[in-house]
């Protein structure tokens, strides 16, 4: 009777662990995040936010954007020379090169030699800041839809040259559906994989509508890039600045009431607008030298 007691007790103890392993194992779910699907946030303006925020910034996120030349809409780079304080803080990197507008590109009357040589000023500009080979370089492609001849030229050469050089090309790209026709539309990140061919190119999309985006918040559970839209995206940026009104009337109530993003803690007073973005690395462009 008492070698039956302790059977049955050793049989309850089994049954009990293996339950307890099944509902371990439910409760992950295929959605959930496990320690090797981290997501680290990150932010990226135009201009180098000064050393005082650049360190307050370093609270929340985990990698910064670099830009390697005039970002659009400045005239000087103001983040040129600040690799290593930008490293010594602890951040990773988001390496970006301001590409070209259609328009310039059709002036140009030849849009692939404007893209090797752009290409060339890109790995140039990465040597001259430190940034080891192997280093993704994302182009920025500001205009959306269907890339026309042109700008397809343009981004391959563009691509290739930094291929070719030792970095890894990336672009910075839409993720939002454009509606070209009635019955089109158009996600300008599937556009450019569909026509690169075999060449390898890294993609950072940007999409800012709510939803998916959560707008402009830092949550612990940062969004995956693949929740953008976009199934292959390396990094997603969800938020700009400023708003967009007609993609987030339905998170507007996180941006600040000038409209811009503004991580915790820094008022707009600060004028240290950002953009935020998310990856599942926390250096997106390998860019650190340790």
């Amino acid at each position: 009777m008492h070698s039956q007691a302790k059977l049955a007790s050793k049989t309850l103890l089994i049954l009990v662990f293996i339950y307890s392993l099944i509902v371990a194992v439910s409760a992950q779910g295929p959605n959930s995040q496990s320690a090797d699907r981290k997501v680290f946030l990150g932010f990226d303006r135009n201009d180098y936010p000064g050393d005082m925020a650049l360190r307050q910034l370093r609270t929340h996120f985990a990698f910064a954007g670099y830009w390697l030349n005039r970002a659009p809409g400045v005239t000087v780079n103001t983040w040129e020379g600040n690799r290593a304080k930008v490293q010594n803080t602890g951040f990773g990197f988001l390496v970006l090169f301001n590409g070209r507008l259609y328009k310039q590109l059709k002036a140009s009357g030849d849009a692939r030699k404007l893209g090797r040589t752009d290409g060339a000023d890109a790995v140039n500009a990465a040597r001259r800041e430190g940034f080891p080979s192997g280093t993704v370089i994302f182009l920025d492609q500001e205009e959306g839809g269907r890339m026309l001849p042109e700008q397809n030229q343009y981004i391959f050469a563009w691509a290739d040259t930094v291929n070719a050089a030792g970095f890894r090309a990336g672009v910075y790209c839409s993720g939002i559906p454009f509606q070209e026709s009635r019955d089109v539309a158009i996600v300008t990140a599937e556009d450019i994989r569909r026509n690169k061919g075999d060449r390898p190119i890294n993609f950072f999309v940007s999409n800012d509508r709510c939803p998916p985006s959560p707008g402009c918040v830092t949550p612990r559970n940062a969004p995956v890039p693949s929740e953008s839209g976009v199934s292959f995206a390396e990094v997603w940026q969800y938020a700009q600045s400023p708003r967009r009104p007609e993609m987030t009337g339905q998170c507007r109530q996180t941006y600040s009431t000038d409209g811009n993003c503004y991580a915790s803690g820094m008022s707009a007073s600060s004028r240290i607008f950002i953009d935020i973005d998310s990856s599942t690395s926390s250096d997106p462009s390998q860019g650190r030298t340790r």
